[in-house]
């Protein structure tokens, strides 16, 4: 077990003092078995007021609405927690899901819904046949077969970090060979999806101390990765830009069906064309000292 302070701040700032509109914040992480949340603290300059809620997924979402005008808008996380995962983790998957193809059982298919159709267009089939290239036999190993795409993306795709808005499409990225860690979680999930597995995107934080890992200049930053839901073992996470299996040094904040859905800051303002200056992002993630 680790203890570590995140801290994430968001920086925008404008030409002329501009109208804020509502600001959806999703910083604070998800708690489980694997994380322990010690304290969250969410200070939003120019002064908010701050309603919580949770959203479809049992996310932790904060709305921030402002009444005064602003040049700059500051929002800051600081997170103390406590992180207790393993790098090479056993998952006892349901003896009927071992091979693949398996059968979702009534309630479970039902429950997933969504989470196992695809949101990106694919009318040639061209990511099925990518994805339905590592089936290796029928019956195949689930778990071998979810390994290997998982690897095989990195492998395939050239990790290029981009601080612009939005995701590509799988098959943009399958053509482009180059993307970001959320375009490696969505081609992963929709890859998967169209193999009929129920599976999610989830963003948060990756805690990098060695700086060894890629979506990281220093020892943590945002991130993006994937669920896929197997029978017995439950959620199992993959990280293809790191090619890892399991949630070690990966702090969950928010799931969800589309990428879109779990960004960290979303928000609006009103003001001139020319208005908008610029956004910075600085994340910190720092070891804290063991309790004695």
């Amino acid at each position: 077990m680790i203890s570590l302070r995140l801290h994430h701040k968001t920086t925008y700032r404008y030409l002329t003092p501009v109208s804020l509109g509502p600001h959806r914040l999703m910083l604070r992480p998800r708690e489980s078995h694997e994380l322990r949340l010690i304290s969250n603290d969410v200070v939003v300059t120019p002064a908010a007021t701050m309603t919580w809620a949770r959203d479809v997924f049992g996310n932790v979402v904060a709305t921030a609405s402002f009444a005064a005008m602003a040049d700059t808008l500051v929002i800051e996380s600081v997170t103390d927690l406590e992180l207790n995962t393993i790098a090479w983790p056993i998952f006892d998957i349901a003896a009927a899901a071992i091979f693949y193809p398996f059968r979702y059982s009534d309630d479970d298919w039902i429950d997933l819904g969504a989470l196992t159709i695809q949101q990106y267009t694919d009318p040639e089939g061209r990511l099925r046949a990518w994805a339905y290239a590592f089936v290796r036999g029928n019956p195949t190993d689930t778990l071998s077969l979810l390994k290997d795409i998982n690897a095989n993306i990195a492998s395939w795709i050239s990790y290029q970090s981009r601080e612009d808005e939005g995701t590509q499409t799988p098959l943009q990225t399958l053509e482009r060979r180059w993307g970001s860690c959320r375009d490696f979680a969505v081609l992963f999930v929709e890859a998967i999806r169209s193999l009929g597995f129920g599976a999610r995107v989830v963003s948060g934080y990756l805690y990098n101390p060695d700086q060894e890992m890629e979506g990281s200049r220093d020892t943590g930053s945002t991130h993006a990765w994937a669920e896929v839901y197997v029978p017995g073992a439950g959620w199992i996470t993959f990280d293809p830009t790191n090619r890892h299996v399991g949630g070690f040094n990966l702090i969950p904040v928010a799931v969800a069906r589309d990428i879109r859905l779990a960004v960290p800051v979303a928000g609006s303002f009103a003001g001139t064309n020319d208005a908008f200056l610029g956004m910075e992002v600085e994340v910190h993630i720092a070891s804290l000292p063991s309790k004695a």
